[in-house]
């Protein structure tokens, strides 16, 4: 068995505090982004929302999440030693290797099957787990997404102009 990742929160306010350390990456990475695509003031404060800077920080902690990479027997035994949670479990249950996630508060393991193409399962393992799993139980707001707005951290002055 491999590990890839190093988010792995026991609890659900060990997510939130692990999805809160991920912003300002998300922010440096947006406006670093868009220094490169050489946007000016205007652009930049039109193309670049809070829903952008959201959009990387979600992304930044799903691809941040620690996924175990085993044989079918492997995940099996695994789940075995854990009845206590709920499988899901995503692809050919015929195939031979497992990437998986455990997510402690929400007794809850997800797992995709893969046969060769190893990185493509643990990036599907991921945004999955965050699709059904950490969206909804990090994030506030009726549609189930955190406001970015005021504290994005955009502001004109992080891009385009003469004072970059």
């Amino acid at each position: 068995m491999e590990t890839h990742g190093t988010i792995s929160p026991e609890t659900r306010e060990a997510a939130e505090d692990a999805f809160d350390r991920v912003g300002p990456t998300a922010q440096v990475v947006v406006r670093e982004t868009a220094k490169a695509m050489d946007f000016g003031r205007e652009e930049y404060r039109e193309r670049v929302t809070g829903d952008v800077v959201e959009t990387v920080r979600n992304a930044l902690f799903a691809e941040s999440l620690s996924v175990t990479v085993g044989s079918r027997t492997e995940f099996d035994d695994w789940c075995e030693s854990h009845p206590e949670y709920d499988v899901v479990e995503l692809g050919n249950p015929d195939v031979e290797r497992v990437a998986w996630h455990p997510i402690p508060f929400a007794n809850t393991v997800v797992a995709t099957t893969f046969q060769n193409k190893r990185d493509a399962a643990i990036s599907t393992l991921r945004r999955n787990a965050f699709g059904r799993v950490y969206r909804d139980t990090i994030l506030d707001g009726e549609d189930g997404e955190k406001s970015a707005g005021d504290d994005a951290g955009i502001s004109e002055g992080d891009v385009g102009g003469d004072d970059r």
